[in-house]
């Protein structure tokens, strides 16, 4: 057996990584329009005001993804572009850029996928305390309605959240990503429950205005890759993989703790050990809200630590890779086999339908002379994890789908446009789109639904 029939082939992009227009049409300001203004924050001193000009340059785009023939399109909507304060008045210019983009990618015979949140978060929330605020969860189910009300008729799947472990774990705990806070456990840790309880409210604002839908979520973890095919070294990385750290810096960084709540309707037992005494009272009531029906279960998924088992506390050590091992131009370890355990041991733990939200790789990519872009390195990444990715299928996981990050060149986050993850190589001087070597290939890979690989 290899990919299903119907196997889901895309490519994802995010609001604020690609659609510029940032102070145009009404749209309000998010935290990354603040934090990458400030001064050392961005690398380079990048920010995103223009980024891939997508928001004017839509059509263009989705006749590209037509000519690459993807199947479905991830991409994000801006929180702040539809609620310009983040609840009460919507800019119906926002909710006109959405439709025409919705419209344009089912006119070309693309699939589109929501995510709700991904990262953009309303600066004027975030001045009512944002996920720190009680309310919180409440103003995140009012933009769900909207978005489900307004988009639903025609978009029939939806993620509410995109990475919770870095948008909390950066932005609020380590303060390298908006807004850049460093914030203690006391604040934190009910930070998290409040988006956990925001996700349980979208699921049924989605559930109740865009009924027959499909509702999943999309966080990440580096996935644990046992030394070898012992079990005692399957079962120390299925341990490490699932287990919470103590550590009030680590912990946010959890597959489990995002997870268990969210599918299997309680907190991992060793993670509450540690941080039980921080949750809100009366934490327990609301398992039931955040545990809402999934109709999948999504992870990015970009590079993995290998684990053996060891004689010691813990039951389980890391295994250094060896010296001079390929890395990513992020500086990621390329560790194909990522994509065999992580969905195996997700699937196996959670039992939902699986898709890759996110995988890909940045590499110093460059225009050669002959006016193209030549990326064998992105090809050969993509390839090896994909063959990765279908040997878990042949061994029962239940695999949906596969977006390739990213779609185009964009802004980077914290690194700016120094970083290059696209499909589709952006000159950001005059916006020109060039197709990459390695997205030709993809394209071949989807003809055959991946059986070429």
């Amino acid at each position: 057996m290899s990919f299903c029939k119907d196997f889901i082939w895309g490519a994802a992009t995010a609001s604020y990584q690609i659609e510029g227009a940032a102070y145009e049409d009404g749209k309000g300001l998010s935290v990354w329009d603040r934090y990458s203004h400030e001064p050392g924050r961005i690398q380079e001193g990048d920010n995103g005001d223009v980024a891939c000009d997508h928001y004017h340059r839509m059509k263009e785009d989705v006749a590209l993804m037509r000519e690459l023939g993807l199947k479905s399109y991830r991409f994000s909507l801006s929180w702040p572009r539809l609620l310009p304060k983040g609840t009460g008045e919507v800019n119906e210019q926002g909710v006109a850029f959405y439709n025409a983009l919705i419209d344009e990618l089912l006119a070309n015979g693309i699939r589109p996928f929501i995510t709700l949140f991904h990262w953009d978060y309303p600066s004027a929330l975030q001045q009512k305390g944002a996920w720190e605020n009680p309310e919180s969860p409440k103003w995140f189910e009012e933009y769900a309605t909207l978005c489900a009300q307004r988009f639903g008729d025609r978009v029939k799947d939806f993620i509410t959240m995109n990475e919770p472990q870095i948008f909390i774990g950066l932005g609020y705990v380590k303060g390298e990503h908006a807004p850049g806070l460093a914030l203690p456990l006391t604040s934190t840790i009910p930070i998290a429950h409040n988006v956990l309880k925001a996700h349980g409210l979208a699921v049924k604002a989605l559930r109740k205005y865009a009924p027959g839908c499909r509702v999943g979520y999309a966080p990440c973890g580096d996935p644990r890759i046992p030394a070898s095919r012992d079990e005692k070294d399957i079962a120390a990385a299925r341990k490490s993989y699932m287990s919470v750290s103590g550590d009030p810096s680590g912990w946010a960084f959890s597959v489990a703790w995002w997870s268990d709540p969210v599918v299997l309707g309680h907190y991992p037992q060793d993670g509450l050990k540690y941080f039980e005494k921080y949750l809100p009272e009366g934490w327990e009531k609301d398992m039931e809200l955040i545990s809402q029906p999934l109709d999948f279960y999504a992870q990015n998924i970009y590079s993995g630590k290998v684990v053996r088992a060891a004689d010691n506390a813990k039951g389980y050590e890391y295994v250094p890779h060896p010296v001079g091992h390929t890395k990513t131009g992020m500086r990621w370890p390329i560790t194909p086999d990522a994509l065999y355990w992580g969905p195996y041991f997700l699937y196996e733990r959670y039992k939902l339908p699986f898709i890759i939200t996110e995988n890909g790789i940045s590499i110093t990519d460059l225009v050669s002379m002959d006016g193209k872009v030549h990326d064998p390195q992105r090809q050969d990444y993509i390839h090896r994890y994909l063959q990765a990715y279908k040997r878990a299928a042949e061994d029962g996981v239940d695999i949906r789908g596969y977006f390739a990050w990213s779609l185009m060149d964009n802004f980077e986050w914290s690194h700016g446009y120094t970083q290059r993850f696209g499909l589709v190589y952006v000159d950001f001087e005059t916006q020109q789109r060039i197709v990459k070597d390695s997205a030709w290939w993809y394209k071949k890979v989807i003809e055959s639904n991946g059986e070429n690989l």
